[in-house]
Formats: C-alpha cells, sequence, structure tokens
C-alpha cells in the first residue's frame, strides 16, 4: 500500500529536496496535498508530474491567477488551509511542515489532526507556539520528527534510548565571519553576509547563521522539543560541519551524530522512518574526524548568543519577540538601512525593554497571542524607521 503525504510549503528548498527523494521511488507514494504561497507555476509543475489532486495557493493575487491559467481540470485548487478538512478523508502517513516564518504555525497546528506523523522543518512554529504543537500532537496521538539538521541528530540519537541525558552539544559552522576579525565587522557588506561556507540557504536564514541568531534558534527549540534545561544546553563553533550534535547520557556514553552538509539526509530519514532505505552519500571523511576543531563561541563577535543566558525555561510570549525582533532588523540589514553590526545593538535594545519583559512569564494560549504580539513588535521597530 502506497504511503501518502502532505507537503506544507512544497516550492520551497526543504519541499524540493522531499519531492527528489520522493520522486525516486515515486511507485511507494501518493502525494494527496502541495501548497504554497505565491510561486504558482512551480507548485503546478509538481501537481502534474506527481498526480496531485488538492494544492494550496495561500497569496489571494496568485490563487486568482493559477485559476485562470489552470488546463488541468484533475487537480483541484484551493486558497486557503482551512480546506483541510475537505482534502483529507483520513489521516495521511506523513506530513511536512516547511512554510517559513510564523506563516507556517497556523497550517502546522491544522493538518496535525490529518497526519499520522508530522516532520516540522520550520523553527519559528516551533520556537513560538511549540506548547501548542505538542499538545495537539498529544491529543490527536501523532508521531513527530524535526528536520533541522540538529534537532533531528539529537532525535536520531535518543531514538528508543531510556537513559537519562545529562547535556546536549549544537555544533555551528561559524558561518562566513568566523576568522574575520572583530575589527572589521562593522564593514561587512550584505554580500559577504550571504555567502555560507557550507550550505546553500534562503537570505533571512543566511544572515541568522552570519549573526549566529539561527543557533540561539536551535538551542531553544532542543530545549523545547526535548525537554532540556539551557544549562544542559550549549554551542560549540565547528567549521566544517560534519557533526551535528552531541549528547551525553547519563550512564557516560557519548554519541556523535555526523552526516555530509546535505539536508537530503534528514529529510530521508523523516520519511523513511525505521524502514532500511539506501541512500547515496559520500564515504566517511577520515581527514574531517581527525579535525574536527571544535572550540566555544567568541561572545564580542557573534553577542546574540547571550541572550541564551536570560530565557525563561517554560514556553513563553517573550520567544514571540525575538523571533519578530531578529525579522525586521535582518529585513532592515537587507534593505541597506542599517549595518550588519546594528542588528544586535538594535535587538538587545528592543528585548530589554520594560514593557516586554512581563511576557517572560505569559505562556501563549492561541494563536492569536502569538500573532498580535509578533504585528506589535514590528509595527514597534517599523514606526520607528528602525
Amino acid at each position: 500500500m502506497k504511503k501518502t503525504i502532505a507537503i506544507l510549503g512544497s516550492t520551497g528548498s526543504i519541499g524540493k529536496n522531499l519531492i527528489k527523494i520522493i520522486e525516486k521511488n515515486i511507485n511507494e507514494f501518493k502525494v494527496e496535498l502541495l501548497s504554497t504561497d505565491k510561486n504558482y507555476k512551480e507548485l503546478y509543475k509538481q501537481a502534474v508530474k506527481l498526480k496531485v489532486k488538492h494544492i494550496i495557493i495561500n497569496n489571494k493575487n496568485s490563487y486568482q491567477t493559477a485559476l485562470k491559467k489552470k488546463n488541468n481540470k484533475k487537480i483541484k485548487i484551493y486558497n486557503s488551509f482551512n480546506s483541510f478538512n475537505k482534502i483529507f478523508k483520513k489521516k495521511v502517513d506523513y506530513t511536512m511542515s516547511s512554510i517559513t516564518g510564523l506563516d507556517g504555525l497556523k497550517p502546522t497546528l491544522e493538518i496535525i489532526k490529518y497526519s499520522k506523523t508530522i516532520a516540522i522543518a520550520n523553527k519559528e512554529s516551533i520556537i513560538c507556539g511549540w506548547n501548542l504543537i505538542s499538545a495537539e500532537i498529544k491529543k490527536h496521538k501523532v508521531n513527530f520528527i524535526p528536520v533541522d539538521s540538529e534537532h533531528f541528530s539529537i532525535w536520531y540519537a535518543i531514538k528508543k534510548n531510556k537513559i537519562k541525558i545529562d547535556n546536549v552539544i549544537l555544533t555551528a559552522s561559524g558561518g562566513p565571519f568566523f576568522k574575520l576579525p572583530l575589527s572589521k565587522f562593522r564593514d561587512i557588506k550584505i554580500y559577504q553576509a550571504l555567502k555560507h561556507p557550507n550550505w546553500s540557504m534562503g537570505k533571512k536564514i543566511s544572515i541568522d547563521s552570519a549573526t549566529m541568531m539561527n543557533k540561539v534558534f536551535e538551542i531553544i527549540e532542543a530545549k523545547k522539543i526535548f525537554n532540556i534545561k539551557y544549562k544542559d544546553l550549549s554551542i560549540l563553533i565547528h567549521p566544517e560541519s560534519y557533526i551535528h550534535a552531541i549528547v551525553k547520557f547519563s550512564n557516560g556514553i557519548i554519541k556523535l551524530i555526523a552526516h555530509d552538509t546535505d539536508m537530503k539526509i534528514p529529510i530521508h530519514n523523516t520519511l523513511y522512518d525505521d524502514v532500511s532505505e539506501n541512500i547515496k552519500t559520500d564515504k566517511i571523511d577520515i581527514k574531517k574526524l581527525n579535525n574536527l576543531n571544535l572550540s566555544r563561541v567568541n561572545e564580542k563577535k557573534f553577542p546574540h548568543v547571550k541572550i541564551l543566558k536570560n530565557l525563561p525555561d517554560k514556553s513563553s510570549l517573550f520567544e514571540t519577540i525575538l523571533v519578530s525582533a531578529n525579522d525586521e532588523y535582518v529585513k532592515h540589514f537587507l534593505d541597506n538601512k542599517i549595518k550588519f553590526t546594528d542588528i544586535y545593538k538594535y535587538f538587545f535594545k528592543l528585548v530589554k525593554k520594560k514593557e516586554f519583559n512581563k511576557y517572560r512569564s505569559i505562556s501563549p494560549k492561541s494563536i492569536n497571542d502569538i500573532i498580535k504580539l509578533s504585528n506589535y513588535v514590528r509595527m514597534k521597530i517599523n514606526s520607528k524607521g528602525i
């Protein structure tokens, strides 16, 4: 029997990688749903190729344009994630949620009950709304697998393991500025910040990697997903990006999870969970294993990591403030309105404001709490022109 699949955000890099994996064994899968925001042309090509009957185009203008150009009567196009109840007559075996940003939270929450397994590659949803997501996962008895290479590695290391975890280390490449002298940080240009040494990524996440904010977010994700205290989580710089996570157990055993810098590896293994299906990868790189070059983070170069010393252990709306503020300041940098070093300066100035401190002890009770606060933070930043 074919494994049924739903992909939210199928035109993004995660979605495209998943589709490539599916195409290699197309007879094993039946894709029930694909979605995009604006890229209706790519979505339509995917739907025709995979014989998908249901697609969602979230952007209204793109949806209307797609309707006019539609020439395949077998494909039904929707303009809302509220259409899940019309699309799914029973649970799909596997859902990939890879819509970027906070826009991915609502559809992720809504599709959980229609899924047997959900793989989530949307860090903002986990950071801001994990208590809501985990509640839905438990309520509907859904299997959850994280997709980010670091969190997948932790999940893989502790899979079926009942031994207590002592501590977990996430590795960071150090981005394009690991070796750059601090004195030159103020003169960093946009094109330089976008040149990640190991990964090919979108502009926003490339900047987050350059500032190390991406690793801050991954620590927050790990804390939430695996219920590990911040004091037991840390970051080590590992320029080769070969080791993705290190887990130390209370019985003295230490697991290092390594794989090539290719997102197809964690994606493949979320799809083929507990099934032996080969994937073509490089041979073990002895040179990299002999030269791990692990080191502590230089907080003067990457001050964003300091925020981890003062985060609440319980899920709170404060995380929404962090995500929203960082989003806006990165946008300003990419629009050439502020300098690279201004990203963290303005970020810390905002998150330290008295009006935002109260959210450290307030947990989100609904998605509306998160969206309302996120919009307020963004409005606050943009109304001041910074």
